[in-house]
């Protein structure tokens, strides 16, 4: 704990400051990339949210573990006063029972943010709260804005002053500069996404209202929740579940709700016919135990697993997954090649996901400290090892080195998404192509560099089967987006 950088802080008037007893550390090379978790809750009984809030948090933590933080307020108090508390670290670290105690509200907005590249720093932790001629803002923003850059200059160039280098923060003050033009909050954020441009599931909680919106193309999820009196908005559903709350329905693609003493209101001006949903949710970053705009996420993993089988069949011993993401899938090649499921590592406790460690060498050095195999399992064996992508090839080859050190006679790799060729600029960290091995070699130099006796990858045209029915974003894998990405590489510099 001694290392953890916390702040508690309370908003009144003209002004929030930064925090009490912070690191600063600002880089200029920390840029816009994150995918991150967003949780909000509005008790009209005016029940105290942020325990509710903590445990929210602590369901979506796979979503980000470099920062965390709660902000509330009291619908039935002086307007502008706001408390929050940000730390580094993961959710249990920054929170206890005595500094969530003080944090006094019915309604308030939570996030755990990951940084895909650049500095991790506690300015940059959400959520964003901002004090204007209204009354108090606070935003929680999960996605990436293609044209951040530009409307921060346009923002400068009017006045602004910036305390962070997210784009979280252009979108907050554009909803409070348009909110001093509008009837409402809602409308406020409404003509804010006129302007901007990208992926964003946000969360914006006003004095008196708790604002859910998704971009048009709906590339991250929101869904809607109701506990008691208490409404509840939420990057996915597993996050219901943790507080014992009810599943209302997804926010649609471009949908804004508006959640106030009336209920929830409904804006769906802006939603479209043709989406463009992130795939990888169903393949990797969301909770098996999550539901995303209809589809099951376990079931998605299933179903993988059970194409590699019929488009990549070997013959072996054990089918294995690589935890958390790979075991649904392997579960699923098992299921259609009648090959017996097996477990092959023990997970060393929670110790955060390699494929978003933000170094290179932190990657490396994890992998061993994340798993360990089971030898019994594997020796003498050939075996088949479910997982869900390859990025660089180093952890992949780590992986199916521990398996042949600990005695397995053949070792099959299948991965339930098709290669990465392209970089993602929607909030996923996807690196740029000079860094994906399958941008630069071929299946057969990518299975010798890991060294296993076999791979086979997703098809591309198996994704439509992941997600019946739905429209979604597979750019990383074919290039085609369903935006035009932005001619200079707006993510920045990606850590070797």
């Amino acid at each position: 704990m001694d290392k953890m950088i916390y702040g508690l802080t309370q908003c009144q008037g003209g002004g929030c400051p930064a925090g009490k007893n912070l690191e600063q550390k600002t880089s200029q090379s920390d840029h816009i990339h994150e995918e991150c978790g967003v949780f909000g809750i509005y008790d009209l009984d005016g029940n105290d949210v942020a325990a509710t809030i903590y445990y929210g948090l602590f369901a979506l933590q796979h979503r980000g573990q470099e920062s965390c933080g709660i902000a509330v307020s009291d619908t039935e108090g002086p307007k502008g006063v706001v408390s929050t508390l940000k730390g580094m670290g993961l959710v249990n670290e920054v929170y206890t029972p005595k500094n969530l105690g003080e944090l006094k509200g019915n309604i308030g907005v939570g996030h755990v943010r990951y940084s895909t590249a650049g500095a991790s720093t506690i300015e940059n932790a959400q959520p964003l709260v901002l004090n204007y001629v209204k009354g108090t803002l606070g935003l929680a923003h999960n996605g990436n804005l293609i044209n951040a850059n530009e409307l921060r200059e346009e923002l400068t160039y009017t006045g602004a002053i910036f305390q962070t280098t997210i784009d979280s923060e252009v979108i907050a003050y554009h909803i409070a500069r348009e909110r001093t033009r509008s009837a409402n909050v809602e409308e406020a954020v409404a003509k804010a996404m006129k302007k901007i441009k990208g992926a964003y599931s946000l969360i914006v909680m006003s004095p008196r209202k708790l604002i859910g919106a998704r971009d048009p193309w709906g590339f991250k999820p929101l869904c809607i929740g109701k506990r008691d009196n208490a409404y509840i908005l939420a990057s996915e559903s597993c996050a219901l579940d943790t507080i014992g709350a009810e599943f209302v329905r997804d926010v649609m693609p471009g949908e804004i709700v508006a959640i106030t003493k009336k209920g929830i209101e409904s804006d769906t001006s802006m939603c479209r016919e043709v989406q463009g949903r992130c795939i990888f949710e169903y393949i990797y970053f969301a909770r098996p135990d999550s539901h995303i705009d209809g589809v099951g996420v376990y079931n998605s993993r299933i179903t993988a697993g059970r194409c590699l089988a019929k488009d990549s069949p070997v013959e072996a011993d054990v089918v294995v997954g690589v935890p958390e993401s790979g075991n649904a899938a392997a579960l699923g090649f098992s299921l259609e090649s009648g090959i017996p499921y097996g477990t092959a590592f023990v997970k060393n406790g929670y110790v955060g996901r390699t494929f978003i460690k933000p170094k290179q060498k932190n990657r490396e050095s994890s992998v061993r400290i994340k798993l360990n195999v089971l030898k019994e399992a594997v020796e003498g064996k050939r075996v088949v090892m479910i997982d869900d992508s390859i990025v660089r090839g180093t952890t992949s080859d780590r992986i199916v080195g521990m398996l042949k050190e600990a005695g397995a006679k053949e070792v099959h790799v299948r991965i339930s998404s098709p290669p990465f060729l392209h970089p993602c600029y929607f909030g996923t960290d996807i690196p740029s192509e000079d860094q994906l091995i399958a941008h630069n070699h071929t299946v057969d130099e990518i299975c010798e560099m890991i060294g296993a006796d076999s791979l086979g990858y997703l098809k591309v045209e198996r994704l439509k089967e992941l997600a019946p029915g739905l429209d979604y974003c597979s750019g990383c894998f074919t290039g085609d987006y369903p935006l035009e990405p932005p001619k200079e590489d707006i993510r920045g510099e990606y850590e070797k």
